[in-house]
C-alpha cells in the first residue's frame, strides 16, 4: 500500500512538472502585457508625460508574434520612449528590431545597450545564475553598430555614456545614460553632475540596474531612473518573487517601481519581453512592457 501511494505521488509530483515547464516554456513567455503606472516626479499642476518603457527583447527573426505586439505599441501614443537595452539575440536581428519598434520611431526616444546587443548567446547552466561572481562568457559579435545607426538616424538618442536634454510632450527633459554595467562598460563619472534645474524632468538610464551606478544618478537629482536586465527574475515563485537578479539589486525590486533608498529618486526595472534563447521560460512572471504615466508630486 506504501508502495502504492509513492508511486502515485511520483507520478503525480512529475506531471505537474511536466505540466508548469509546458506552460512556462510554451505559454507564459507569449503572454505579453502592458502594465501601467502612475509615476509621481512632476511639478505641481504639470499636465501627465507617458513615457513607454521597452527592455530585453531579445529578438531573433522568427519570432514574428513579439514583433507585432511591439510595434502595436505605437497606439499607446506615448510623447517619449526608452528603451533599456539587450533588444537581439541573432547575428541576423537587426531587420526584426526594426520591424517591432519601427513604428515607435517616430516618437522622441533614447536608449542604451544590454550586452546582448553586442555579444550573441551561449548556452548557459541556468543555475549558474545563483553565482554572482561567474565569469561571464562572450557568444558572437552582434551588429550593434548598425542597430545604433538606425535608432540614432530616426533621431533617437544614444545615452550610452552620453547625457543630453531634448524636448518631448511638451516638456524640457534632461536624459543621463551608461554603457551596459553587466559587462563594465558603464562611465557614469564621464556624464556625472547634479542636474540642472531649468528641465522639467531628470531621467537616467542604464540596462543592467547596478547600484553602483544608480546611487550616483539618485545623487545628482536624477528623479526617476529606467533599467531592466533582470527579466523580474523570470522564474518566480508565488507569493515569494524573484529567485535572482542576476545583479546586485535586492531580489524584491526585480522589477516595477521603487524608491531607491535613501534618496528621492524613483527607479523603474522592465522585467523586459524576452527570454536568453537557451532557457526560453517565464513563470509567474510575464513578459512585459510598461506606460509611465508621469504625474505630479
Amino acid at each position: 500500500m506504501r508502495a502504492r501511494t509513492v508511486r502515485r505521488l511520483a507520478v503525480g509530483a512529475l506531471t505537474v512538472g511536466a505540466a508548469t515547464a509546458a506552460y512556462a516554456s510554451l505559454i507564459e513567455r507569449n503572454l505579453f502585457t502592458l502594465r501601467r503606472v502612475d509615476v509621481p516626479v512632476l511639478a505641481p499642476e504639470a499636465e501627465p508625460l507617458r513615457v513607454l518603457h521597452i527592455s530585453d527583447l531579445h529578438l531573433t527573426p522568427g519570432q514574428h508574434r513579439k514583433q507585432r505586439w511591439v510595434s502595436e505599441l505605437a497606439g499607446t501614443d506615448p510623447d517619449l520612449v526608452i528603451v533599456t537595452g539587450d533588444n537581439m539575440a541573432h547575428v541576423d536581428a537587426v531587420p526584426a528590431v526594426l520591424r517591432a519598434l519601427g513604428p515607435l520611431m517616430e516618437r522622441p526616444g533614447a536608449f542604451v545597450f544590454g550586452s546582448n546587443d553586442y555579444f550573441g548567446p551561449v548556452l548557459k547552466n541556468p543555475l549558474g545564475y545563483f553565482d554572482r561572481d561567474r565569469e561571464h562568457i562572450e557568444g558572437p559579435a552582434l551588429p550593434a553598430g548598425e542597430l545604433r545607426d538606425a535608432f540614432a538616424g530616426a533621431g533617437w538618442v544614444d545615452l550610452n555614456n552620453a547625457r543630453t536634454t531634448i524636448k518631448a510632450g511638451g516638456r524640457l527633459i534632461e536624459l543621463a545614460g551608461v554603457d551596459d554595467p553587466h559587462i563594465g562598460r558603464d562611465r557614469y563619472a564621464s556624464v556625472a553632475g547634479p542636474v540642472d534645474p531649468g528641465a522639467d524632468l531628470h531621467l537616467g538610464v542604464t540596462h543592467s540596474p547596478e547600484p553602483r551606478v544608480l546611487d550616483p544618478m539618485a545623487a545628482d537629482g536624477f528623479d526617476l531612473i529606467l533599467a531592466g536586465h533582470t527579466h523580474g527574475g523570470q522564474v518566480c515563485v508565488p507569493f515569494y518573487g524573484a529567485l535572482v537578479t542576476n545583479c546586485e539589486l535586492p531580489r524584491h525590486m526585480a522589477k516595477g517601481l521603487h524608491r531607491w533608498p535613501d534618496s528621492a529618486a524613483w527607479l523603474h526595472v522592465s522585467a523586459g519581453l524576452g527570454t536568453h534563447p537557451t532557457a526560453p521560460v517565464r513563470f509567474a512572471c510575464r513578459p512585459e512592457a510598461s506606460i509611465l504615466t508621469l504625474v505630479p508630486r
